[in-house]
C-alpha cells in the first residue's frame, strides 16, 4: 500500500492529481519565534510540485492577531514576482515546430506541431499511428539562452508520456539537456543554461501514441543553476536536475513540513 500511495497504478482508469502539502513556515500554526521560508526556498519548492504534476497546496497560518503576518505576505510577493519574472514570457513562442510525422498529414491544423507553443491543453500536436519515433523540433530563430523546459500533456486525453529527453543542437550534434517520465498536466525541468537555436523534443517511451500540448523554454535568473554553464555531455546526465515524482503517475497525497 505504501508503494501504490507513493506511485500509484501506471495501469490505472482514472487520474487523480496528488497533492503537495507544504507551511510557509516550519511548523503548520504561526509561532512569533519563527521565520517564513524564503522566496527562493518557495520557487524551489514549486519547482518540485507544481513542476512535477503536482497541486500545490501552501499553508500560510494567521497570526495571533488572526492577519496574515507582514513578512510572510513580504516572501510571498516576492515568490509571485520571482515566477513571473522566469514565465511570463515563452521563449519558443515565435518558434517554427515541425515533426516527425503528424495525424491526418502535414496540413492537418487539428493536429499540427504548432500547437504546442499555443497556451492550453485543449490544442496539441499528435503525430501519426503505430510510429517507431516521436520528435518535435523547435527553430529559436536565433540563439537563446534558457535553463528550463516546461511541457504539458493534454490529460483529458490520459496521461501517455512514459519517458521523454531534450536536446539542443550544438555545432552540427544533438546535446541532451533534460530527460524525464511523467508530463501529466505541467511538466518543469531545471537545467544549467544552455544557449541554441535548435531545440529537439522526443518521447522515447509512451502507453498510447503521445499527445503534447505545449512546450516551452524559459529563463530562469535566480535558481542555483543559472551560473552553471552548459557543457558537453552527449551521453550524460550529470548536473541535470531532472525534477523526478513517481508519485505523479496516479493519486498520492506528499506532504512537506
Amino acid at each position: 500500500m505504501l508503494r501504490y500511495a507513493l506511485e500509484g497504478d501506471p495501469y490505472g482508469h482514472d487520474w487523480v492529481a496528488p497533492e503537495c502539502d507544504v507551511s510557509i513556515r516550519t511548523g503548520w500554526f504561526w509561532h512569533s519565534s519563527e521565520n517564513p521560508k524564503s522566496p527562493m526556498t518557495l520557487l524551489d519548492i514549486y519547482y518540485t510540485s507544481v513542476g512535477r504534476n503536482c497541486l500545490l497546496i501552501l499553508n500560510v497560518p494567521p497570526n495571533s492577531s488572526g492577519l496574515i503576518s507582514d513578512e510572510d505576505i513580504q516572501a510571498l510577493q516576492n515568490f509571485t514576482a520571482m515566477r513571473h519574472t522566469i514565465f511570463s514570457q515563452n521563449l519558443a513562442k515565435d518558434a517554427i515546430v515541425s515533426a516527425s510525422s503528424t495525424r491526418g498529414g502535414p496540413d492537418e491544423s487539428h493536429f499540427s506541431p504548432s500547437n504546442v507553443i499555443e497556451e492550453g491543453i485543449y490544442s496539441y500536436w499528435a503525430p501519426d499511428e503505430f510510429q517507431a519515433t516521436w520528435t518535435l523540433i523547435l527553430d529559436l530563430g536565433q540563439s537563446i539562452s534558457f535553463n528550463v523546459l516546461q511541457a504539458q500533456e493534454p490529460i483529458q486525453m490520459g496521461q501517455r508520456v512514459v519517458e521523454f529527453h531534450a536536446d539542443v543542437l550544438k555545432e552540427g550534434e544533438w546535446e541532451i539537456i533534460a530527460n524525464g517520465t511523467t508530463i501529466g498536466y505541467k511538466r518543469l525541468l531545471l537545467f544549467p543554461i544552455v544557449k541554441a537555436q535548435f531545440l529537439r523534443f522526443v518521447v522515447d517511451k509512451s502507453r498510447a501514441d503521445p499527445l503534447i500540448s505545449y512546450l516551452g523554454i524559459y529563463f530562469d535568473p535566480f535558481s542555483p543553476s543559472h551560473n552553471l554553464l552548459s557543457t558537453s555531455r552527449r551521453s550524460s546526465f550529470n548536473n541535470i536536475r531532472d525534477l523526478d515524482l513517481r508519485a505523479s503517475k496516479n493519486s498520492s497525497r506528499v506532504s512537506v513540513i
